[in-house]
Protein backbone atom coordinates (compact mmCIF):
# COMPACT_ATOMS: atom_id res chain seq x y z
CA UNK A 1 0.00 0.00 0.00
CA UNK A 2 1.61 3.26 -1.17
CA UNK A 3 0.87 6.09 1.69
CA UNK A 4 1.21 9.83 1.39
CA UNK A 5 4.37 10.72 2.79
CA UNK A 6 5.25 14.15 4.97
CA UNK A 7 8.22 15.84 3.36
CA UNK A 8 10.56 14.51 5.65
CA UNK A 9 10.20 11.74 8.70
CA UNK A 10 9.11 8.34 8.49
CA UNK A 11 4.71 6.75 8.23
CA UNK A 12 3.50 4.09 9.85
CA UNK A 13 1.02 2.08 9.05
CA UNK A 14 -0.44 -0.31 12.03
CA UNK A 15 -3.24 -3.21 10.45
CA UNK A 16 -5.90 -3.63 12.93
CA UNK A 17 -7.32 -7.39 12.67
CA UNK A 18 -10.74 -7.57 12.95
CA UNK A 19 -12.64 -10.39 15.63
CA UNK A 20 -12.81 -12.77 12.16
CA UNK A 21 -9.20 -12.34 11.76
CA UNK A 22 -7.54 -12.58 14.74
CA UNK A 23 -6.43 -16.04 14.48
CA UNK A 24 -3.98 -14.28 11.44
CA UNK A 25 -2.83 -11.64 13.79
CA UNK A 26 -0.48 -11.00 16.81
CA UNK A 27 -2.21 -10.40 20.06
CA UNK A 28 0.10 -7.68 21.86
CA UNK A 29 -2.94 -7.09 24.67
CA UNK A 30 -1.69 -4.33 26.27
CA UNK A 31 1.56 -5.10 26.81
CA UNK A 32 4.79 -2.54 25.25
CA UNK A 33 6.23 -3.82 22.06
CA UNK A 34 9.76 -3.01 21.48
CA UNK A 35 11.12 -3.27 17.47
CA UNK A 36 14.08 -4.83 18.47
CA UNK A 37 13.29 -7.66 15.60
CA UNK A 38 11.06 -8.28 12.84
CA UNK A 39 7.83 -9.42 14.60
CA UNK A 40 5.47 -7.19 14.05
CA UNK A 41 7.14 -5.77 11.05
CA UNK A 42 5.49 -6.55 7.59
CA UNK A 43 7.17 -4.19 4.92
CA UNK A 44 9.95 -1.59 4.85
CA UNK A 45 10.55 0.97 2.55
CA UNK A 46 13.89 3.16 2.96
CA UNK A 47 13.42 2.36 6.65
CA UNK A 48 15.57 0.15 8.78
CA UNK A 49 16.18 -1.64 12.08
CA UNK A 50 19.08 0.51 13.58
CA UNK A 51 20.63 -0.70 16.40
CA UNK A 52 22.41 1.71 19.20
CA UNK A 53 25.22 1.81 21.47
CA UNK A 54 25.34 2.45 24.62
CA UNK A 55 26.94 6.10 26.11
CA UNK A 56 30.04 5.53 27.88
CA UNK A 57 29.72 6.68 31.90
CA UNK A 58 31.58 6.72 34.90
CA UNK A 59 33.13 3.82 36.84
CA UNK A 60 31.35 2.95 39.56
CA UNK A 61 33.13 0.21 41.86
CA UNK A 62 37.13 -0.23 41.53
CA UNK A 63 37.96 -4.03 42.50
CA UNK A 64 41.15 -2.59 44.77
CA UNK A 65 40.90 -4.30 47.77
CA UNK A 66 43.20 -7.22 48.70
CA UNK A 67 40.36 -10.00 48.29
CA UNK A 68 38.97 -8.64 44.83
CA UNK A 69 41.94 -9.02 42.76
CA UNK A 70 42.98 -8.45 39.06
CA UNK A 71 40.31 -10.73 37.42
CA UNK A 72 37.29 -9.84 39.07
CA UNK A 73 33.98 -10.01 37.48
CA UNK A 74 30.92 -12.04 36.59
CA UNK A 75 28.94 -8.87 37.82
CA UNK A 76 25.12 -9.58 38.60
CA UNK A 77 22.93 -6.47 39.13
CA UNK A 78 19.29 -5.60 39.53
CA UNK A 79 17.29 -3.42 41.77
CA UNK A 80 15.29 -4.60 44.69
CA UNK A 81 12.98 -1.98 45.97
CA UNK A 82 15.08 1.16 46.85
CA UNK A 83 18.38 -1.08 47.34
CA UNK A 84 20.29 -1.72 44.25
CA UNK A 85 22.51 -4.76 44.54
CA UNK A 86 25.76 -6.46 43.26
CA UNK A 87 27.40 -9.47 43.06
CA UNK A 88 30.08 -10.03 41.51
CA UNK A 89 33.83 -13.02 41.66
CA UNK A 90 37.16 -11.42 43.55
CA UNK A 91 39.85 -13.21 41.83
CA UNK A 92 43.29 -12.93 40.41
CA UNK A 93 45.65 -14.45 38.03
CA UNK A 94 49.13 -14.49 38.41
CA UNK A 95 50.84 -15.70 41.46
CA UNK A 96 52.65 -12.16 41.71
CA UNK A 97 49.42 -10.85 41.60
CA UNK A 98 47.28 -13.15 44.33
CA UNK A 99 47.99 -10.93 48.16
CA UNK A 100 49.06 -13.28 50.98
CA UNK A 101 46.55 -15.00 52.81
CA UNK A 102 44.18 -15.05 49.68
CA UNK A 103 43.29 -18.55 48.11
CA UNK A 104 41.77 -19.75 45.16
CA UNK A 105 39.43 -19.80 43.45
CA UNK A 106 38.60 -16.80 44.88
CA UNK A 107 35.49 -15.02 47.09
CA UNK A 108 31.67 -14.07 46.44
CA UNK A 109 31.65 -10.24 46.95
CA UNK A 110 28.85 -8.03 47.27
CA UNK A 111 28.11 -4.44 46.73
CA UNK A 112 25.01 -2.08 46.85
CA UNK A 113 23.99 1.36 45.92
CA UNK A 114 20.78 3.76 46.42
CA UNK A 115 21.00 4.72 42.89
CA UNK A 116 23.07 1.99 41.00
CA UNK A 117 25.35 5.33 39.89
CA UNK A 118 27.17 5.39 43.63
CA UNK A 119 27.96 2.22 45.51
CA UNK A 120 29.65 0.52 48.82
CA UNK A 121 31.22 -2.42 49.57
CA UNK A 122 29.24 -3.03 53.07
CA UNK A 123 31.37 -4.59 56.33
CA UNK A 124 29.27 -7.93 55.96
CA UNK A 125 31.38 -9.71 59.03
CA UNK A 126 31.20 -13.11 57.36
CA UNK A 127 33.99 -14.52 55.99
CA UNK A 128 37.83 -13.93 57.30
CA UNK A 129 40.15 -12.07 54.87
CA UNK A 130 43.98 -11.44 56.11
CA UNK A 131 42.70 -12.33 59.84
CA UNK A 132 39.82 -9.72 59.76
CA UNK A 133 35.80 -9.80 59.04
CA UNK A 134 35.56 -6.08 57.72
CA UNK A 135 35.14 -6.92 54.07
CA UNK A 136 32.19 -7.51 51.89
CA UNK A 137 32.99 -10.98 51.19
CA UNK A 138 29.98 -13.26 51.24
CA UNK A 139 31.83 -16.88 50.54
CA UNK A 140 35.10 -18.21 50.29
CA UNK A 141 36.73 -21.84 50.19
CA UNK A 142 37.11 -22.42 53.53
CA UNK A 143 33.60 -20.97 54.83
CA UNK A 144 31.84 -23.03 52.39
CA UNK A 145 30.65 -25.98 55.38
CA UNK A 146 29.58 -22.84 57.75
CA UNK A 147 27.70 -20.96 54.87
CA UNK A 148 26.79 -23.65 52.54
CA UNK A 149 26.12 -26.55 54.18
CA UNK A 150 28.44 -28.25 51.44
CA UNK A 151 29.88 -31.68 52.66
CA UNK A 152 33.64 -32.54 51.81
CA UNK A 153 32.36 -35.23 49.59
CA UNK A 154 32.15 -32.61 46.23
CA UNK A 155 35.68 -31.82 46.61
CA UNK A 156 36.65 -29.19 44.12
CA UNK A 157 32.83 -28.88 43.23
CA UNK A 158 32.52 -26.33 46.15
CA UNK A 159 35.61 -24.06 45.35
CA UNK A 160 34.03 -23.26 42.40
CA UNK A 161 30.78 -21.27 43.21
CA UNK A 162 32.60 -17.72 42.85
CA UNK A 163 33.25 -18.48 39.43
CA UNK A 164 30.01 -19.04 37.87
CA UNK A 165 27.31 -18.10 39.96
CA UNK A 166 24.29 -15.85 39.60
CA UNK A 167 21.84 -14.64 42.18
CA UNK A 168 18.04 -13.62 41.20
CA UNK A 169 15.36 -12.19 43.49
CA UNK A 170 12.91 -14.49 42.41
CA UNK A 171 9.27 -12.94 41.77
CA UNK A 172 7.36 -16.55 41.60
CA UNK A 173 4.35 -16.04 43.47
CA UNK A 174 4.88 -19.41 44.95
CA UNK A 175 8.23 -18.50 46.30
CA UNK A 176 8.23 -19.31 49.96
CA UNK A 177 9.90 -16.04 51.59
CA UNK A 178 13.05 -18.22 53.04
CA UNK A 179 13.45 -18.56 49.53
CA UNK A 180 12.86 -14.93 47.77
CA UNK A 181 16.51 -14.91 46.51
CA UNK A 182 18.48 -17.39 44.58
CA UNK A 183 21.32 -18.77 42.79
CA UNK A 184 22.84 -21.28 41.24
CA UNK A 185 26.98 -21.82 41.44
CA UNK A 186 28.92 -25.05 41.17
CA UNK A 187 32.38 -26.60 39.44
CA UNK A 188 33.49 -25.33 36.11
CA UNK A 189 32.68 -29.19 34.37
CA UNK A 190 30.31 -30.91 37.59
CA UNK A 191 27.66 -28.43 36.93
CA UNK A 192 25.63 -26.08 39.46
CA UNK A 193 24.10 -26.41 42.48
CA UNK A 194 20.44 -24.64 43.65
CA UNK A 195 21.36 -22.42 46.79
CA UNK A 196 18.45 -20.29 48.56
CA UNK A 197 18.51 -17.03 51.14
CA UNK A 198 15.81 -14.88 52.91
CA UNK A 199 17.59 -11.33 52.78
CA UNK A 200 20.42 -11.51 49.45
CA UNK A 201 23.28 -12.11 52.04
CA UNK A 202 22.95 -15.57 54.00
CA UNK A 203 22.31 -18.16 51.66
CA UNK A 204 21.91 -21.79 51.97
CA UNK A 205 22.13 -25.16 49.78
CA UNK A 206 18.65 -26.52 48.41
CA UNK A 207 20.68 -29.55 47.68
CA UNK A 208 23.52 -31.02 48.18
CA UNK A 209 24.35 -32.21 44.55
CA UNK A 210 24.47 -30.48 41.55
CA UNK A 211 20.98 -29.88 40.02
CA UNK A 212 22.14 -29.27 36.33
CA UNK A 213 24.69 -31.86 35.24
CA UNK A 214 25.56 -30.80 31.07
CA UNK A 215 25.22 -34.28 28.90
CA UNK A 216 27.28 -31.93 26.26
CA UNK A 217 30.88 -30.84 26.00
CA UNK A 218 30.03 -27.91 28.60
CA UNK A 219 32.15 -25.62 30.62
CA UNK A 220 30.51 -23.76 33.60
CA UNK A 221 33.71 -21.63 34.37
CA UNK A 222 32.20 -18.34 33.17
CA UNK A 223 29.00 -16.44 34.50
CA UNK A 224 25.62 -18.64 34.19
CA UNK A 225 22.56 -16.67 33.78
CA UNK A 226 19.15 -17.70 35.57
CA UNK A 227 15.77 -16.01 36.31
CA UNK A 228 11.98 -16.62 36.77
CA UNK A 229 10.05 -16.47 33.90
CA UNK A 230 7.06 -14.89 34.23
CA UNK A 231 5.72 -15.29 30.76
CA UNK A 232 6.33 -19.34 30.59
CA UNK A 233 5.66 -19.53 34.39
CA UNK A 234 9.22 -21.82 34.72
CA UNK A 235 13.04 -21.30 35.67
CA UNK A 236 15.37 -20.72 32.69
CA UNK A 237 19.35 -20.82 32.94
CA UNK A 238 22.03 -20.47 30.57
CA UNK A 239 25.26 -21.35 30.32
CA UNK A 240 28.24 -22.18 28.29
CA UNK A 241 28.79 -25.42 25.93
CA UNK A 242 30.87 -26.18 23.53
CA UNK A 243 29.12 -26.52 19.32
CA UNK A 244 31.94 -26.76 17.03
CA UNK A 245 34.52 -25.99 18.07
CA UNK A 246 33.39 -22.82 19.47
CA UNK A 247 32.47 -21.36 23.02
CA UNK A 248 27.88 -21.38 22.48
CA UNK A 249 25.04 -21.10 24.94
CA UNK A 250 22.78 -23.93 25.94
CA UNK A 251 19.40 -23.54 27.72
CA UNK A 252 17.93 -25.53 30.95
CA UNK A 253 14.13 -25.28 32.36
CA UNK A 254 12.97 -26.34 35.45
CA UNK A 255 9.28 -25.67 37.17
CA UNK A 256 10.55 -26.05 40.89
CA UNK A 257 14.38 -25.12 40.38
CA UNK A 258 15.79 -28.06 41.15
CA UNK A 259 14.92 -30.81 38.49
CA UNK A 260 16.22 -28.87 35.24
CA UNK A 261 15.75 -29.94 32.01
CA UNK A 262 18.36 -31.43 29.59
CA UNK A 263 20.53 -28.65 27.41
CA UNK A 264 18.96 -27.49 24.85
CA UNK A 265 21.51 -25.35 21.89
CA UNK A 266 20.17 -21.61 21.31
CA UNK A 267 19.73 -20.94 17.19
CA UNK A 268 20.84 -17.59 15.80
CA UNK A 269 18.56 -17.01 12.78
CA UNK A 270 20.89 -15.14 10.09
CA UNK A 271 23.73 -14.89 12.38
CA UNK A 272 27.32 -16.25 11.55
CA UNK A 273 29.02 -18.82 13.64
CA UNK A 274 30.67 -17.09 16.81
CA UNK A 275 32.88 -17.46 20.09
CA UNK A 276 30.19 -16.32 23.26
CA UNK A 277 31.95 -16.51 25.95
CA UNK A 278 29.24 -15.34 28.11
CA UNK A 279 25.51 -15.07 27.50
CA UNK A 280 24.01 -12.41 30.37
CA UNK A 281 20.59 -13.53 29.21
CA UNK A 282 17.71 -11.86 31.26
CA UNK A 283 13.98 -10.61 30.46
CA UNK A 284 13.31 -6.97 29.66
CA UNK A 285 11.42 -5.77 32.66
CA UNK A 286 9.18 -3.39 30.77
CA UNK A 287 7.91 -7.13 27.95
CA UNK A 288 9.43 -9.74 29.87
CA UNK A 289 7.85 -11.60 27.21
CA UNK A 290 10.97 -10.50 25.33
CA UNK A 291 14.41 -12.33 26.49
CA UNK A 292 17.16 -9.74 26.23
CA UNK A 293 21.52 -11.37 25.96
CA UNK A 294 24.54 -9.55 25.93
CA UNK A 295 27.10 -11.99 24.90
CA UNK A 296 30.88 -11.36 25.43
CA UNK A 297 31.75 -12.13 21.26
CA UNK A 298 35.84 -13.66 22.13
CA UNK A 299 37.48 -13.02 18.67
CA UNK A 300 40.11 -16.12 18.97
CA UNK A 301 43.37 -15.59 17.50
CA UNK A 302 43.72 -11.67 17.61
CA UNK A 303 45.98 -9.61 19.23
CA UNK A 304 47.12 -6.44 19.32
CA UNK A 305 50.78 -5.54 19.68
CA UNK A 306 52.48 -4.02 22.49
CA UNK A 307 49.61 -4.69 24.99
CA UNK A 308 50.35 -7.13 27.68
CA UNK A 309 47.95 -9.90 26.75
CA UNK A 310 47.65 -13.44 29.33
CA UNK A 311 46.86 -14.98 25.70
CA UNK A 312 45.53 -14.15 22.55
CA UNK A 313 41.68 -13.31 21.68
CA UNK A 314 39.85 -9.74 21.89
CA UNK A 315 36.52 -9.11 22.81
CA UNK A 316 33.31 -6.62 22.22
CA UNK A 317 29.48 -6.69 23.34
CA UNK A 318 27.01 -8.01 21.21
CA UNK A 319 23.14 -8.04 21.46
CA UNK A 320 20.39 -10.75 21.26
CA UNK A 321 16.68 -11.05 21.45
CA UNK A 322 14.30 -13.71 21.89
CA UNK A 323 10.75 -14.35 22.26
CA UNK A 324 10.70 -18.57 22.78
CA UNK A 325 13.96 -18.73 25.06
CA UNK A 326 15.46 -20.78 22.31
CA UNK A 327 15.73 -19.49 18.95
CA UNK A 328 17.76 -15.57 18.87
CA UNK A 329 18.06 -12.47 16.86
CA UNK A 330 21.44 -11.55 17.61
CA UNK A 331 23.38 -8.20 16.01
CA UNK A 332 26.87 -9.01 14.33
CA UNK A 333 27.24 -5.36 15.05
CA UNK A 334 28.74 -4.84 18.37
CA UNK A 335 26.94 -3.28 21.00
CA UNK A 336 29.87 -1.99 22.93
CA UNK A 337 33.25 -1.85 21.29
CA UNK A 338 36.75 -1.57 23.40
CA UNK A 339 36.38 1.96 22.34
CA UNK A 340 39.88 4.23 23.12
CA UNK A 341 40.99 2.43 26.25
CA UNK A 342 44.09 0.53 25.65
CA UNK A 343 43.62 -2.02 28.74
CA UNK A 344 40.17 -2.57 27.24
CA UNK A 345 41.80 -4.51 23.91
CA UNK A 346 43.34 -6.71 26.26
CA UNK A 347 41.65 -10.25 26.54
CA UNK A 348 38.59 -10.58 27.94
CA UNK A 349 37.91 -7.85 28.77
CA UNK A 350 34.70 -5.79 27.87
CA UNK A 351 32.44 -8.29 30.36
CA UNK A 352 28.98 -7.04 30.06
CA UNK A 353 27.21 -7.52 33.78
CA UNK A 354 23.97 -9.70 33.81
CA UNK A 355 21.17 -7.27 34.68
CA UNK A 356 19.53 -4.35 33.21
CA UNK A 357 18.28 -1.27 35.94
CA UNK A 358 16.61 2.03 35.64
CA UNK A 359 18.86 5.36 36.67
CA UNK A 360 18.33 9.08 36.82
CA UNK A 361 19.85 10.90 33.93
CA UNK A 362 22.17 13.63 34.91
CA UNK A 363 20.61 16.08 32.09
CA UNK A 364 17.91 17.89 33.64
CA UNK A 365 14.59 17.49 33.19
CA UNK A 366 14.79 14.19 30.74
CA UNK A 367 13.53 11.00 31.31
CA UNK A 368 14.99 8.21 33.85
CA UNK A 369 17.50 5.84 31.30
CA UNK A 370 18.81 2.37 31.06
CA UNK A 371 22.15 1.34 33.20
CA UNK A 372 24.18 -1.51 32.06
CA UNK A 373 27.85 -2.19 33.43
CA UNK A 374 31.08 -3.67 31.62
CA UNK A 375 34.52 -4.21 33.14
CA UNK A 376 37.93 -2.83 31.65
CA UNK A 377 41.52 -3.33 33.46
CA UNK A 378 41.07 -7.00 33.13
CA UNK A 379 44.44 -9.33 33.45
CA UNK A 380 45.61 -5.35 35.08
CA UNK A 381 49.15 -5.70 36.85
CA UNK A 382 48.25 -3.15 39.07
CA UNK A 383 44.82 -4.46 40.96
CA UNK A 384 42.90 -1.54 38.57
CA UNK A 385 39.94 -4.39 37.31
CA UNK A 386 36.81 -2.00 37.24
CA UNK A 387 33.13 -1.98 36.44
CA UNK A 388 32.06 1.17 34.20
CA UNK A 389 28.06 2.11 33.93
CA UNK A 390 26.86 2.97 30.43
CA UNK A 391 23.23 4.40 29.33
CA UNK A 392 20.84 3.98 27.05
CA UNK A 393 17.06 5.84 26.96
CA UNK A 394 14.30 3.70 27.95
CA UNK A 395 13.65 1.22 25.55
CA UNK A 396 16.53 2.28 22.80
CA UNK A 397 18.45 -0.84 22.30
CA UNK A 398 17.10 -0.61 18.70
CA UNK A 399 14.91 1.14 16.52
CA UNK A 400 13.42 1.83 13.07
CA UNK A 401 14.94 4.51 11.66
CA UNK A 402 14.12 6.76 8.11
CA UNK A 403 16.10 9.50 6.56
CA UNK A 404 15.11 12.88 6.40
CA UNK A 405 13.32 12.72 3.05
CA UNK A 406 11.00 9.54 4.84
CA UNK A 407 10.10 6.27 5.11
CA UNK A 408 7.77 4.03 5.82
CA UNK A 409 6.96 0.25 7.32
CA UNK A 410 3.49 -1.51 7.97
CA UNK A 411 3.41 -3.95 10.77
CA UNK A 412 1.73 -7.34 10.36
CA UNK A 413 -1.99 -7.32 11.58
CA UNK A 414 -2.03 -6.97 15.26
CA UNK A 415 -4.99 -6.93 17.93
CA UNK A 416 -4.91 -5.27 21.11
CA UNK A 417 -6.69 -4.65 24.34
CA UNK A 418 -8.25 -1.15 25.52
CA UNK A 419 -8.66 1.89 23.07
CA UNK A 420 -5.68 3.36 22.77
CA UNK A 421 -1.95 2.70 21.53
CA UNK A 422 1.01 4.65 22.82
CA UNK A 423 4.58 5.10 20.60
CA UNK A 424 7.65 6.09 21.77
CA UNK A 425 9.62 8.05 18.95
CA UNK A 426 12.13 10.52 18.24
CA UNK A 427 12.89 12.92 15.34
CA UNK A 428 14.77 15.75 14.35
CA UNK A 429 14.10 19.59 14.49
CA UNK A 430 12.67 18.89 10.68
CA UNK A 431 11.50 15.59 11.13
CA UNK A 432 7.99 13.92 11.37
CA UNK A 433 6.05 10.73 12.33
CA UNK A 434 2.46 10.14 10.69
CA UNK A 435 0.63 7.10 11.36
CA UNK A 436 -2.42 5.47 9.66
CA UNK A 437 -4.91 2.04 11.16
CA UNK A 438 -5.61 -0.11 8.12
CA UNK A 439 -7.70 -3.15 8.11
CA UNK A 440 -5.92 -6.65 7.81
CA UNK A 441 -6.94 -6.32 4.01
CA UNK A 442 -4.88 -2.62 3.82
CA UNK A 443 -8.08 -0.56 3.41
CA UNK A 444 -7.51 2.69 5.93
CA UNK A 445 -9.66 3.12 8.95
CA UNK A 446 -11.80 6.04 8.77
CA UNK A 447 -10.63 9.12 11.30
CA UNK A 448 -7.61 7.67 12.15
Amino acid sequence: MILTRPSSGIVIALLIASTCQATQSIEVGARLELFVDDHLIDTMTNAKLTLHNPVAREVVIRHDAAWEGNTSTGHTIFQDGAKYRMYYRGTWHGQENRPKGAKLPGYLCYAESEDGIHWKKPELGLVEFAGSKSNNILWSREDSQRLWNIPDSLGLWRERVTINCSVFKDTNPDCPEDARYKMLGGHCHSGSCAFKSADGIHFTAMSQEPVIRSTLPAHFDTQSTVFWDSVGKRYLSFHRAVRNGLRDTVMHSSMDFLHWSEPVFLGYTGAPPEGLYTNQITPYFRAPHILMGFPKRFVQGRKVPNLSNYDDGISDGVYMTSRDGIHFHRWSEAFLRPGLQKERWVNRNNYISNGIVVTKSDESGTPDELSIYSTEGYFSADNSCRLRRHTLRMDGFVSIQAPLAGGEFITKPITFDGKKLVMNYSTSAAGSVSVELQTADGKPLEGF
